[in-house]
């Protein structure tokens, strides 16, 4: 059975921030209509790196994204990609980092920053460039992405917590109200997903560190939530899905074909 699928990723959340902060996420775990499962990073534990990792299966050092600086096209097989060869649509609301990996390189704001374009990978995304563009706006943009062209898979990309990491460090009121401020906005969007038929993932490329940044093997750099909502999900507590595995549970839950591995557990 396909379903269609709102990808989260929160950037720079540390899973133990997201377990305690993040109550409304944790009131559909309470519910059980949700479950929250604890994922390690691959490294290195960056952003490029792990967006690609998150979105192709791949890993950092197979990848070759192996650091942020590395700006060119993906050469993998990505889950815009797979979903593009089903016939589905897509869209994103992500920084533009997401759009140099699978649209267009180098970017260009004002060609790619409202890019609607249904041969592209990404068929449809609002894409910005500064971390402090507000989360509430990110929000807006992907609804209004959802609205407009109701895609089959769309992302949701904000930067703001991992911004208030890099300002403020882990262990700051900062940093973790940012994760709640993040909680609330998904509020006012996660139930009308979810009636609407999508199936959601909210997770994290990386965490961060008390130096007010990410790049080692802390536990606090790699753990990461991952939250499952929605009908399509086991909802199981032995499940042990891994980073690697989020490109092809995607592609299961959309029913596309794909060569990805893929966590069983997680779905019914």
């Amino acid at each position: 059975m396909s379903h269609n699928v709102i990808l989260v990723v929160l950037d720079g959340l540390n899973h133990q921030v997201a377990r305690h902060a993040m109550g409304h996420l944790q009131a559909y775990v309470g519910a059980g209509r949700a479950a929250l499962y604890q994922l390690e990073c691959e490294l290195p534990a960056l952003s490029r790196p792990l967006y690609e990792c998150i979105l192709t299966g791949v890993p950092p050092i197979d990848s070759g994204i192996v650091h942020n600086q590395v700006s060119r096209l993906s050469t993998q097989r990505s889950l815009f990609h797979y979903a593009r060869a089903a016939g589905l649509g897509t869209a994103a609301a992500a920084y533009h980092w997401i759009s140099e990996l699978y649209n267009r390189t180098p970017f260009n704001a004002a060609r790619d920053r409202h890019t609607a374009d249904p041969e592209l990978p990404i068929q449809y995304g609002h894409f910005y460039w500064n971390d402090h563009y507000p989360d509430s706006h990110l929000f807006a943009d992907a609804e209004d992405l959802r609205l407009r062209h109701a895609p089959n898979l769309l992302l949701v990309h904000p930067m703001n917590i991992d911004d208030a990491g890099h300002k403020h460090g882990l262990d700051s009121p900062q940093y973790r109200n940012s994760a709640r401020s993040a909680d609330i906005i998904l509020a006012d969007y996660l139930q009308g997903w979810l009636d609407a038929g999508y199936q959601v993932l909210v997770t994290a490329d990386h965490g961060m560190n008390a130096d007010r940044s990410h790049n080692g093997l802390l536990p606090e750099e790699r753990e990461v939530p991952l939250f499952v909502i929605g009908e399509a999900f086991s909802l199981d507590p032995g499940a042990t899905p891994k980073q690697t595995e989020l490109c092809g549970t995607l592609c299961q839950l959309l029913g596309v074909p794909h060569d990805k591995p893929f966590c069983r557990e997680l779905l019914k």
